[in-house]
This record gives structure tokens, sequence and C-alpha cells, in this order.
């Protein structure tokens, strides 16, 4: 990965005195380097993440294009986003302390699985990645450090102080982010409601880049399984055999081309007609896209493995294409209406 331009803009509602820096990070300083591009990997594998497009009239479109052709600044353009952002956030029923950091990055030329076109593959071979424009909400929290000082008689004082400014780790999750890339103008995004002058509303897709939401890989893959689920109950069939299918199913498909038609899963994972049209009805119900855009890091993380609950206390983990091989794992119905399961070819047994 290339970080080409890095800076940290300061909203502090609490002292009211809100920072705008004119300079680029340092990205030769190895801290501030690492902490951006772990930021940056973070956020590109966010399983949370969801798709969108500019909308016709989006003025931030216009102003990112322009930054693209190299007719504006970089210090300008996030100076910008920053403004636009404290704007709002100021307003915001519940505005907290947060640092907004503003990246233009590549990729990694070989990072992608994905196919690629005659732009791609010229990006490639020349060493360059795909170029993107980011930008992060940083919460802020309080932390209690330890404090070195002197006392007043010259002995060495340790005493416990509290920081009001603690960025978050590279590790953990930014629920607030957006990338564009160069090339598209592709949007992926993950935000989080906040309540501004009394409206409940996303700021980042709706506020500031003015765009379309799709569901997340997550929330789709979600939603296929909920509804298999529901739809199995219904009609008394093991409910834990067809999420399992559902998932199994799903994981194939996306492994195989990024893409998932949740619509064509019905035949995997229902053997009966009936079953099949009521579970192609209740995602036309629940408005479920046709197809729809799921990366394999997500499918991986969401659903390789289905995990189960007895009502007896008893939680069981398995991959879900096991969900139907009765070599590993059978259930049985039994005519008092329980369940019986059967964990099978097991060579040995580890305590977790």
């Amino acid at each position: 990965m290339n970080i080409n331009h890095a800076i940290l803009h300061v909203f502090d509602p609490v002292s009211c005195v809100n920072v705008y820096s004119q300079t680029e990070l340092d990205l030769s300083d190895k801290v501030s380097k690492r902490y951006v591009e772990g930021h940056v990997r973070k956020m590109l594998g966010s399983i949370d993440a969801c798709r969108g497009s500019f909308a016709e009239d989006s003025a931030f479109a216009e102003e990112l294009c322009a930054y693209f052709r190299g007719h504006r600044g970089f210090l300008e353009l996030s100076a910008q986003v920053a403004e636009f952002l404290m704007g709002e956030l100021d307003h915001a029923d519940k505005a907290e302390p947060a640092d907004i950091l503003v990246v233009d990055f590549e990729d990694d030329p070989d990072a992608s699985v994905r196919e690629m076109d005659e732009a791609d593959e010229l990006a490639a071979f020349e060493g360059r990645g795909r170029r993107c424009f980011a930008l992060m909400l940083l919460d802020i929290r309080q932390a209690y450090l330890h404090e070195v000082g002197t006392a007043e008689d010259g002995s060495t004082r340790v005493a416990v102080a509290r920081h009001r400014a603690i960025l978050p780790n590279p590790s953990q999750k930014v629920s607030s982010f957006a990338v564009v890339d160069a090339r598209t103008l592709s949007v992926t995004f993950c935000d989080k409601p906040r309540t501004i002058a009394g409206e409940e509303r996303l700021l980042i897709p709706d506020g500031l880049l003015q765009c379309t939401k799709e569901a997340s890989g997550r929330e789709v893959l979600g939603a296929v399984a909920r509804i298999a689920e529901e739809v199995a109950e219904e009609y008394g069939a093991n409910a834990a055999v067809a999420v399992s299918r559902a998932k199994a199913s799903a994981s194939q498909a996306v492994e195989e081309s990024e893409e998932l038609a949740p619509w064509d899963l019905a035949e995997d994972v229902f053997e009966d007609e009936p079953l099949r049209k009521r579970f192609e009805e209740a995602l036309a119900e629940e408005g479920v896209a046709e197809r729809v855009v799921v990366e394999r890091a997500v499918a991986k993380r969401v659903a390789r493995m289905h995990r189960i609950r007895t009502d007896t206390g008893i939680d069981v983990s398995f991959p879900a294409e096991y969900g139907e091989n009765p070599d590993f794992i059978e259930f049985t119905s039994e005519p008092d209406g329980r369940i019986s399961i059967a964990l099978k070819n097991i060579g040995r047994i580890e305590n977790r």
C-alpha cells in the first residue's frame, strides 16, 4: 500500500476549539505511517461496508473529480470535508470529540483477486494500485495514564492522570468512513445514524457524499440466512439444516464470482417446491436485491461457519457445508418432536 497524502483535523465540542491542520501528516515518521496504513487496511476489510453511487447532482462528486484531475489541492479538499463534518456534528444532539482522518492512497497492485480490465492490468504492470480517496471519523475516548514528575522535595513522583484525546488503535473498527475509487467513482462507506438538528440521518452518505445506499454483504447474507430459517420453521422443516445450506451455497457462489443471486439459492436450500416458492416470495417481500456484489472476505467471515444453540444450553459450531453431509453431522427428528444431533467421524477432541 502507498499512502500519497494523509491529514488529521480535530473536532472538539468540549473546548469549542476545532483545529484544521495546515500541514499533512509526516509519512516519513514510522508511527504516523503505520497508524494511517493500519486504519486504511482495517477499513478496506470491513464486513459492514455498504456500496453506493453518487447522485447526479452531488456537489462532492464534482469537487472530488476536480481533485483527481489535479485542479484542487489535497489540503484544500480535506479542510472542506472537515469543515462540513464538523459543522454538522456541532448540531448533533450528542456531539462528541472526533478526529477526521483524510487519506489519498493506492492499494497494493497484487492485493486484489477481482477481475481486471485493461486499465487495472496496466496499473498493476506499472506497479500502481487502485487509487482512492478516503475519510474516517475517529472517535476520541478518555483514558487514564501514569504521569511521572518531581515532588517539592525533589523525589520522583508517579501520579494518575486522565487524558481526554486518545485515538482508536489501528486494530479497532471505525464506525464511520468512506472510500471513493478514483477511476470509477464507486463508493464504499460505513456510517451510524446520528440525530442532527432533530433529524436522524446518516451524515456521510446523505450529507457529505450525497450517494445511494445498497445493503452491505453482511446484511444480505444475514437476510438470506434469517429468511431460510423462518421458511423452514413455517413448514416444519429443520431450520439448522436450512440455514447451513443457505450459508454454504451463498459462500460457494461468492467464491466463484464475488456476486450473489439470492433467488438462485432456493433450489440448494430446500428440496420441496412449496418451500422454494415461499423462500423466493419472502426474499421479494424483504426487498432483497436480485443480484448483489459480496466480497469473498465477507462471505468467508459471515457464511463459512454455522453456530447453533440448543434449549439445553449446548453450543455447536461447524462448517456450513457440513450441515447437509450426514458423514459429519446428522439431525434426526424424534417421534416426540425433539431433535437429536449426531457428530460423526471425529478423530480427536480438543478442550477449548
